[in-house]
């Protein structure tokens, strides 16, 4: 997709309950994936960032292998978010920083491990 690297991301409906599935850009973080909840710049989040907000329970999928994963909300301001954002930065091609020039809301990223147990 576009030349980034990108996964599925498989959430619970918060209002719904029914399965939700996202195709995101992300950047790796050790074994964990660094989604940016950017919405394209626009004001609003994205829906996902609110259903693992209500519910950190999560499947990715990388290609054809999906596995249990816990999302992690990382906002702007906190320890590490200036670490993680430019490492997903560069790997989409610096979109991220236009994209909050678009934005008054400080855009969160969302931290996701794998359960590999």
């Amino acid at each position: 997709m576009l030349g980034v690297p990108c996964i599925l991301l498989r959430t619970t409906g918060r209002k719904s309950g029914e399965p939700r599935c996202n195709a995101l850009v992300y950047a790796k973080d050790g074994d964990s994936f660094v989604l940016v909840a950017s919405n394209g710049g626009s004001e609003r989040a994205p829906g996902w960032l609110f259903n693992v907000k209500a519910d950190a329970a999560c499947v990715v999928q990388l290609k054809t292998v999906k596995s249990p994963a816990i999302a992690r909300v990382v906002e702007s301001g906190t320890e590490d978010y200036a670490r993680l954002w430019e490492l997903v930065n560069a790997n989409n091609r610096d979109r991220y920083k236009g994209y909050q020039t678009k934005t008054s809301r400080p855009i969160p990223l969302v931290v996701v491990t794998p359960d590999n147990t």
